[in-house]
């Protein structure tokens, strides 16, 4: 275990986790019955300006109003989630292979929660797997596999809401990156269409921001919670808004952050949003297409964060409802 790090396994079967008291301090987490770990970084909480002022370069029209959101602590992953952790959720048999005897005779509640359909095709398209960041799945893929993370482990993972993701990335910073205005800096801090060489890479590989958090520009875009709307920002104009989250209703578009190793700079910026699209999964020959997989987003991957205040087992069924039919965005 690295210095630094408390373990925070749980038993698969738990339940009272989530209600337990935690320190507010930086962990590894291994998934119960593997020797795959993954770690957490503390948020404090804060207000900051969200979206970007009208004078940034490259700018774009729903990256405003700038307006005051206030956010509540919360963990979140230092890294983005790589094949390693991913692969145990997909293919049960790999979770057998890793796990022993005592570990597989109460597996829990996360055998309640439905696994993936095996791609029909490597999702990695030969960039890279053991500490490369998984990729290609929907955010109904990713949010299941928070879900699967949650049972597995007895504490409640998510994907960020947008605000907490851009709170993250600007790490107290104003300016168009966490480390600057100049887009010559992301040699040092980002996987983008200049240096990546066409490809995702090692997660980690570049220097961290300003709240130990890595890769939140480029090398993969990641999922947020959100249901992407080019106005929502509007509403808030006038007013602070408290851990803003507008819950998808429809199955395109979803909000992406952070940008890729197929962006150009301007769209890592801390600011910067994206979304997804029916093209991405334009060679899925299923009828209907995947709800899992994505078969043209090899740029789309994820992060997890964990609330420091504990939701009740209530509002934790709430991120899990799925009000869209053939959710697959």
């Amino acid at each position: 275990m690295a210095a630094g790090f408390t373990n925070k396994q749980s038993p698969a079967n738990s339940t009272t986790n989530f209600f337990q008291e935690e320190k507010f301090e930086a962990y590894r987490e291994t998934i119960p019955g593997t020797k795959v770990s993954f770690e957490l970084v503390p948020i404090k909480g804060g207000e900051f300006m969200m979206g970007s002022p009208a004078t940034e370069a490259k700018r774009k029209p729903d990256e405003g109003p700038q307006h005051k959101v206030r956010i509540e602590p919360f963990w979140m992953g230092k890294y983005e989630v790589t094949w390693d952790e991913f692969e145990i959720f997909v293919y049960k048999e790999i979770e057998k292979q890793s796990m022993n005897a005592s570990s597989m005779a109460a597996t829990g509640p996360s055998d309640a929660v439905s696994r993936p359909s095996p791609p029909y095709l490597d999702m990695t398209f030969g960039m890279g797997k053991s500490g490369f960041p998984a990729i290609n799945m929907t955010q109904f893929g990713a949010l299941t596999y928070c879900k699967w993370l949650t049972a597995k482990t007895g504490h409640f993972y998510r994907l960020p809401t947008e605000a907490e993701w851009e709170y993250a990335c600007r790490a107290g910073s104003t300016t168009a990156y966490s480390f600057g205005d100049d887009p010559a800096g992301l040699d040092e801090y980002g996987w983008n269409f200049n240096n990546s060489n066409a490809g995702t890479k090692k997660v980690g590989s570049k220097k961290p921001n300003a709240w130990g958090l890595y890769d939140m520009h480029g090398n993969v875009a990641e999922w947020t919670l959100d249901q992407y709307d080019p106005n929502f920002y509007a509403q808030f104009a006038k007013a602070t808004s408290t851990n803003p989250w507008l819950k998808p209703t429809k199955l395109y578009a979803h909000t992406l952050r952070g940008g890729s190793w197929d962006d150009d700079p301007d769209a890592l910026r801390s600011a910067a949003r994206q979304f997804s699209k029916p093209v991405w999964k334009q060679r899925d020959p299923q009828i209907p297409k995947s709800q899992w997989w994505f078969t043209d987003a090899s740029f789309v991957g994820f992060r997890v964060v964990r609330p420091l205040k504990q939701p009740s087992a209530e509002e934790i069924a709430k991120y899990w409802s799925e009000p869209i039919k053939d959710y697959g965005s």
